[in-house]
């Protein structure tokens, strides 16, 4: 199978999971085959897939890749997580996922903006800075990364989505 009939087989099982694949890597290591599949997904209070989840897609994407027998007889690692905190978000879905948390954000000029992520939608992302949006098209983003809080809980990223 080609690496775009596994991503298929992949979207299809996880989707069934009220999951997405980001992403899929496929790499030689020695005799075997490492294959990385990253998901992304609401998750419990809209944070992301969380550990049963990923448990949960990693049994059904095991299963699915024996059944179809996407790896032939080569020998495989499996590695099923999430995208992680400091992966750039790419997608507007990323961002609509990340509303209430602090985005660190380098334009195509190169002008570094951090704000909290208020809203999103399929060509921008608003922002707020100093109190005050900054609305941001998706094609004038270089990268765009969440900042690690450690003074922030959860609850507080929760009642900002609930308002």
């Amino acid at each position: 199978m080609t690496h775009d009939d596994i991503a298929e087989l992949l979207t299809g099982v996880l989707k069934a999971l009220d999951l997405e694949l980001d992403r899929l890597e496929i790499t030689k290591a020695g005799k075997r085959r490492v294959v990385r599949v990253t998901i992304d997904g609401d998750g419990p209070n809209h944070a992301g897939p969380d550990m049963d989840q990923v448990a949960q897609a990693t049994r059904a994407v095991s299963k699915v890749l024996d059944d179809a027998g996407a790896m032939g007889e080569s020998p495989y690692t499996l590695e099923v997580g999430t995208r992680g905190v400091t992966t750039p978000l790419s997608r507007p879905a990323h961002y609509a996922r990340r509303i209430g948390r602090l985005v660190r954000i380098t334009t195509t000029e190169g002008v570094i903006t951090t704000g909290r992520v208020s809203s999103a939608d399929e060509t921008s992302v608003t922002i707020e800075v100093n109190q005050l949006p900054v609305v941001l098209d998706f094609t004038e983003i270089a990268e765009a990364i969440v900042q690690v809080e450690m003074n922030r809980h959860i609850d507080d990223d929760i009642e900002e989505r609930d308002e």
